[in-house]
């Protein structure tokens, strides 16, 4: 069990985060032509304030407490607010740039909202 939880561990500490949308919105070339959109000026103004207005997933320590069901609902909770950040950062890139979408924010099926 405890060999269990430690491998559940390591796996969300290896898997891979999708930028934060202000940190991905900075990256962004401010000489593109979708720049100056309005659709692109108030997705970039949402970005600023994304991070604060997520709630914080279930602590991996509260979630030991809870048994065998903790980590998975701690798991699933950041597996979910991934998939959401990956899916605000898609659609800024969509409106703000005329490059081709990154691989890292292609849509799996894995990664479609339900």
């Amino acid at each position: 069990m405890k060999a269990r939880i430690l491998a559940t561990i390591a796996v969300l500490a290896i898997a891979g985060c999708t930028t934060a949308p202000a940190e991905y919105a900075a990256a962004l070339s401010p000489q593109d032509p979708k720049w100056p959109s309005p659709e692109c000026e108030q997705i970039r103004a949402a970005a600023l304030n994304y991070e604060a207005g997520q709630r914080k997933p279930l602590n991996m320590g509260a979630a030991l407490l809870l048994g065998p069901y903790g980590l998975g609902i701690a798991m699933a909770g950041r597996e979910h607010q991934e998939k959401q950040r990956k899916l605000f950062t898609r659609d800024m890139h969509t409106r703000c740039s005329s490059l081709p979408l990154p691989k890292n924010l292609q849509i799996r099926d894995t990664d479609a909202p339900a």
